[in-house]
């Protein structure tokens, strides 16, 4: 045990990250044994659009929970990659719809089969007695009502 890991909650966001790392390089090397050139960072961007077809920026940047500008750098390595591409709104001319390319969507089907077998073992990961998924699920609906800061900040002003 490391000292991070002996820091109890104090560490969770180096866990958290740390735990996170971990999942996306296994994962990136377990597309790469199928045969697949994938970044799991593209995922949320790709199951999103998999699921909705066509998107705004705006309303990608919503589904996945990221910021603008970070949905903005995903969608570019993306379109560099040729997976998506975009076209003008035809009722807001200034408004970008995202969608995937046939490409992208070839990429889908091969990956649908890795995907299933990526969920059996994420749900062997997270099914222990306090369940990762539902304990993550719970700390996010906290967070959405009340920040970490903004508790921080009030425990402060009670001092």
């Amino acid at each position: 045990m490391n000292i991070i890991d002996e820091s109890g909650i104090l560490a969770i966001s180096t866990r958290l990250q740390r735990l996170s790392e971990q999942l996306r390089k296994d994962g990136a090397l377990f597309y790469k044994s199928y045969g697949i050139d994938f970044e799991p960072k593209w995922f949320p961007v790709v199951y999103t659009l998999y699921h909705k077809e066509v998107l705004s920026v705006v309303e990608i940047a919503n589904e996945i929970g990221y910021t603008h500008p970070s949905t903005i750098s995903l969608l570019k390595e993306l379109e560099k990659q040729k997976l998506i591409r975009s076209k003008k709104d035809k009722v807001d001319e200034r408004k970008r719809l995202i969608l995937l390319t046939p490409k992208g969507q070839k990429l889908i089907e091969k990956m649908k089969p890795v995907w299933e077998v990526m969920s059996s073992v994420l749900k062997e990961i997270a099914d222990n007695q306090n369940n990762l998924l539902q304990a993550i699920n719970e700390a996010e609906n906290k967070i959405m009502h009340q920040s970490f800061l903004q508790r921080a900040l009030q425990l402060k002003s009670l001092e």
